[in-house]
């Protein structure tokens, strides 16, 4: 048995990923490929799509930052997932350094939460547009865009660290396999060797702060479209001003859905393998529905792909979109 002090310092951990279905290898890895290949390229796509546009609404720039989240963040945990089912003889696992399972623990809680931040800011973008028209173009300024945008990334970075110092300070003992296919934060709580529930403090806060904060401020924003939606008279203003929403609230309960059922939860009810498997899906499948939920719902963003895949002539008009103040 290892001891607590220095189980996993100078050797790291091993990263079981799927190695107990060896059978099942090869169709995972053509299955996870053909995903990560479409999530990438349809993420590209929209930042290629929003950077031909010659006007930016701030939407689309919230949108192209979205996308720019969720492609690094796709490759923190993809890649390697793929290099590791191709390796024969993984045995029990794959060793990966205690500094670079810290490393990719710390970029994906930070992107993770650099999409919490935006997807509040967004929701302000919404509440101005919908509920102040008039003052849209006054108030949603590039320079409060880019200003939100780095706000939203800097939280999401300063929350990361401070969760990952927390979580590597943590004695690790006994095995050093980690039952999943990254350095997940439940699975290393779940390899430490405490039991207190104080060890799960710096976890609660990092929640409290990357999804009860941002999510208050969605659910002000969407209060106060709500109340001015049963104010407009005429049902067309209604669905018109409703459907510019869609999206982003699709997005909204996809992204909080995941991270509210995976993390905010008792490290008692940790269950490795079906914890696993839930992370297989908001790692891989969620990043490829967000382009395909805002491609498909947004009409400037579908006329500018069409552009850039030669179908369309840019001098053709583009319908209002998600951007319609």
């Amino acid at each position: 048995m290892d001891s607590p002090s220095n189980a996993t310092g100078p050797r790291g951990f091993l990263l079981q990923g799927f190695s107990e279905y060896p059978h099942l290898r090869p169709a995972l890895f053509l299955l996870l490929l053909a995903v990560h290949l479409a999530t990438l390229g349809g993420n590209l796509l929209i930042l290629v799509a929003v950077a031909s546009m010659s006007s930016r609404p701030p939407m689309l720039l919230f949108l192209c930052q979205l996308s720019a989240i969720e492609l690094c963040y796709t490759l923190v945990v993809v890649p390697r997932s793929l290099a590791d089912l191709t390796t024969p003889g993984q045995g029990r696992g794959s060793p990966i350094s205690f500094v670079g399972c810290a490393f990719q623990m710390q970029m994906f809680v930070a992107l993770g939460g650099a999409e919490c931040f935006l997807l509040a800011a967004m929701a302000y973008d919404r509440y101005v547009a919908i509920c102040h028209p008039l003052r849209y173009a006054a108030v949603m300024t590039p320079g409060l865009c880019a200003r939100l945008a780095l706000a939203c990334c800097l939280g999401g970075l300063a929350v990361s660290v401070g969760l990952t110092v927390a979580v590597f300070h943590l004695p690790f003992c006994g095995s050093r396999l980690l039952v999943h296919f990254f350095c997940d934060i439940t699975a290393l709580l779940h390899l430490a060797c405490t039991r207190s529930y104080a060890d799960e403090l710096p976890l609660l806060g990092a929640c409290l702060v990357l999804l009860l904060l941002p999510s208050t401020l969605i659910l002000a924003s969407y209060g106060a479209i709500v109340a001015a939606l049963r104010r407009l008279h005429s049902p067309g203003g209604r669905r018109k001003a409703a459907s510019t929403c869609a999206s982003h609230l699709a997005v909204t309960f996809l992204h909080y859905g995941c991270a509210t059922f995976m993390y905010v939860r008792p490290k008692a009810s940790y269950t490795p393998r079906l914890d696993r498997t839930l992370a297989l899906v908001y790692t891989n499948v969620t990043p490829l529905l967000y382009p395909l939920i805002y491609s498909l719902r947004n009409r400037e963003i579908t006329a500018a792909i069409r552009r850039v895949l030669g179908r369309q002539q840019p001098g053709q008009a583009v319908g209002q979109g998600l951007c319609e103040p």
